[in-house]
């Protein structure tokens, strides 16, 4: 079965900017977090994110996992969100924010060597390089003196940037079934990340005993905007792009909340630190010109793209730009 073809360049730009809203508004998360949501509930605040919105997505569009999809809905669903939020959050709560942005941004980096076991490519070595120059970057934005180093909380860091990395990886790898849009898959997996992290949540925290105004628009925009409308809008590009020119996408993410910090909390960026978010963004945007290498399967014919992934890692589809319905 042939692989899915990249658009022509002016679709491909397109679709890339598309897809880097999704971590762009990922990147508000932390400003909503600080300034609208209830303290000392973030499980809360990942289930709020997860659940509501994967169950809105269901009912829109009617369409539930059959057969061998509904064991991968829930692999790929305890990756991408189940697993990631919950460690995200406790890095957040044992690291410097500087420290836990810097593990993250590390992602694209593991996706380059994940993508030489789980989808049979060669190692991209600009793309490699360009994400070793995007974690700098992000460090220089947002490492500061306060920058501590907690063991648990290393561990919990990686482990973030492992699980979401390798939950891209085989959400590349499986593609979703045929005639299924970007909406149903985004809906399958933050249904299935909000059941695992419904039990954790209320045993361990429960609900907040009051949410205010505030609060309630808080965990609407993670829901909606932060869950359901990034993830699917992330799902329809990741399954076009290659896959480690995507994952260099996230490096907008710290990027985002450091300028929100600066435009809503009236923090002050550095010499250094302006360098730092200048190097991050070439990173980000010249690893998505960068050629990967051939896949090791089989080198592909010259009117096929040279970084496309092995012939069975996706099914054939025809993509359009925008987000399927």
């Amino acid at each position: 079965m042939p692989g899915t073809r990249l658009p022509a360049p002016g679709g491909r730009v397109a679709l890339t900017a598309l897809t880097a809203l999704a971590p762009a508004v990922w990147g508000t998360s932390f400003i909503v977090t600080t300034q609208l949501l209830p303290s000392g509930h973030p499980l809360f605040a990942a289930l709020m994110r997860a659940l509501p919105a994967g169950l809105v997505a269901l009912l829109l569009t009617r369409t539930v996992p059959r057969r061998d999809w509904v064991w991968k809905s829930a692999v790929l669903g305890t990756l991408n969100i189940g697993a990631f939020f919950p460690l995200l959050s406790m890095t957040a709560e044992r690291l410097p924010g500087g420290v836990a942005a810097t593990l993250g941004a590390t992602q694209p980096i593991i996706v380059a060597f994940l993508a030489l076991g789980v989808l049979g490519q060669r190692l991209s070595g600009p793309r490699l390089g360009w994400g070793v120059v995007g974690v700098l970057g992000v460090a220089l934005v947002v490492l500061g003196p306060e920058a501590a180093v907690d063991p648990l909380g290393l561990a919990t860091g990686f482990g973030s940037a492992l699980a979401m990395a390798l939950g891209v990886t085989l959400t590349k790898r499986w593609g979703r079934p045929e005639g299924v849009g970007a909406l149903t898959f985004a809906g399958w997996q933050l249904t299935a990340g909000g059941c695992v992290l419904l039990v954790p949540t209320l045993a361990v925290e429960s609900v907040p005993a009051r949410i205010d105004a505030g609060g309630v628009l808080g965990y609407a925009w993670l829901g909606i905007a932060g869950g359901l409308i990034a993830y699917t809008v992330w799902f329809n590009g990741l399954r076009v792009l290659p896959v480690t020119a995507t994952a260099l996408l996230v490096l907008l993410s710290p990027l985002v909340a450091a300028a929100l910090g600066v435009l809503v909390l009236g923090e002050v960026l550095g010499v250094v630190q302006l360098a730092g978010f200048a190097l991050a963004l070439t990173a980000m945007v010249a690893g998505q010109t960068a050629h990967s290498e051939r896949p090791r399967a089989a080198a592909p014919s010259d009117s096929e793209p040279a970084d496309l992934e092995p012939a069975d890692a996706v099914p054939v589809e025809r993509v359009s730009v925008r987000a399927a319905p």
